[in-house]
């Protein structure tokens, strides 16, 4: 019997179990896209309210806020769930399916809630041996990376030391936790760029400045930023994901228009980038007599896990009777990562044996590891209040 399965049945037999299931089903069944969570927001409020968990009153108009407080003094944490789906259509079968059309919790966001939901579960049972506050974040606008900036914004972050969150790993075992310090999840930054020449007839281009030439020369410029201006032992990448330009087979079009993202996972990398690409761009253009007009859209930070609390995340898992392991770095962005700007933080990647990875219509997960999630935050929250020292 692995130890996984000993604590399923542990919670079994108590009803926790089932409980996180049918919370689970229940978010899967009815899933909502970013900004508009409000059934969500209220089915939350109502499984925590019955079970005398205290929601506390935040200007939010979706998500909300818990708090377990403990009977001995101590800081607050945070815990941190999302709680938005995406916009696809689900093939999984299961007979909790989506019941709203071309909606979808194609990423596992019902998991983190009804796991995070779970561990506020576990600690009120435990208020007598706690050294502080947990406070719980259900979070809602994961997606479009804005939710974690409006918890920010109404002061859900006030007094709180630490922050600790997670994301379901389909290729990791239930049961598996990765662990990593440093840069899990990369920054995702976009822009675009638009190359103003001189358009003309095609055949006749010593009389144009033709910005396709030159986009085609920046494009291979901006390549060379991550070879030959950053460290080999870091890692980021520039895409170019769009180009639009000319819409006749003989006209040299007057400007070309590109965009495209820069994912990086040092934060020194992150800050240079988008200067080093600015001067590619305009010197290039500037060199065939044309205007490279680049503008950089910030969107979310590094998941940058703070090495203090490593080992104590190891440490949990390890007393838990879970496996860890230090995992592969992951370019999708996060907006965890917001909140680790400004305080300290660590965000882990659960095992749940998905059937696809996220975002897929068919993507699923293996229920046990509710439990896993559920014991493993609730001792974490406990240990870190236990050991902290101001």
């Amino acid at each position: 019997m692995t130890e996984t399965q000993t604590q399923t049945e542990k919670h079994i037999e108590t009803g926790l179990y089932e409980k996180l299931v049918a919370y689970r089903r229940e978010l899967h069944a009815h899933p909502e896209l970013s900004r508009k969570e409000f059934a969500t927001t209220e089915r939350i409020r109502h499984w925590l309210s019955e079970e005398g968990i205290t929601v506390l009153d935040y200007p939010l108009e979706t998500g909300l806020i818990a708090e377990v407080v403990g009977a001995l003094p101590g800081p607050t944490i945070a815990l941190r769930a999302d709680i938005d789906a995406l916009p696809v259509k689900e093939a999984t079968g299961l007979p909790f399916v989506s019941e709203t059309e071309g909606l979808m919790h194609a990423c596992g966001h019902d998991y983190h809630t009804a796991s995070m939901i779970g561990a506020a579960l576990l600690l009120q049972a435990k208020r007598a041996q706690l050294k502080g506050t947990v406070r719980f974040i259900f979070q809602p606008a994961e997606e479009i990376a804005q939710g974690a900036k409006w918890v920010e914004e109404a002061g859900a972050l006030e007094g709180v030391s630490a922050i600790f969150g997670m994301h379901n790993k389909p290729d990791l075992p239930v049961g598996t936790i990765g662990i990593r310090e440093g840069g899990l999840m990369a920054s995702a930054d976009r822009f675009e760029l638009e190359i103003h020449g001189v358009g003309g007839h095609a055949g006749i281009p010593d009389s144009t400045i033709d910005p396709i030439v030159i986009a085609s020369q920046i494009i291979t410029g901006l390549q060379t930023i991550i070879s030959r201006n950053t460290s080999p032992f870091h890692n980021a990448v520039i895409s170019i994901t769009q180009i639009h330009g000319g819409n006749s087979w003989n006209v040299i079009p007057e400007k070309v228009y590109m965009e495209g993202t820069v994912r990086a996972f040092q934060k020194e990398d992150r800050e240079k980038i988008p200067a080093l690409m600015r001067r590619t761009a305009e010197g290039i253009a500037a060199a065939f007599g044309a205007i490279a007009d680049f503008r950089w859209h910030p969107y979310v930070a590094i998941v940058d896990n703070d090495a203090r609390f490593k080992a104590i995340m190891e440490e949990t898992a390890a007393e838990q009777g879970y496996l860890f392991l230090e995992p592969k770095p992951v370019a999708g962005g996060e907006d965890f990562a917001h909140y680790q700007t400004l305080i300290p933080g660590f965000f882990v990647f659960m095992g749940v044996e998905g059937t696809r990875e996220w975002h897929h219509p068919e993507f699923n997960l293996k229920e046990e590891a509710l439990a896993v999630a559920a014991d493993y935050f609730s001792a974490l929250a406990i240990k870190v209040l236990d050991r902290w020292e101001d």
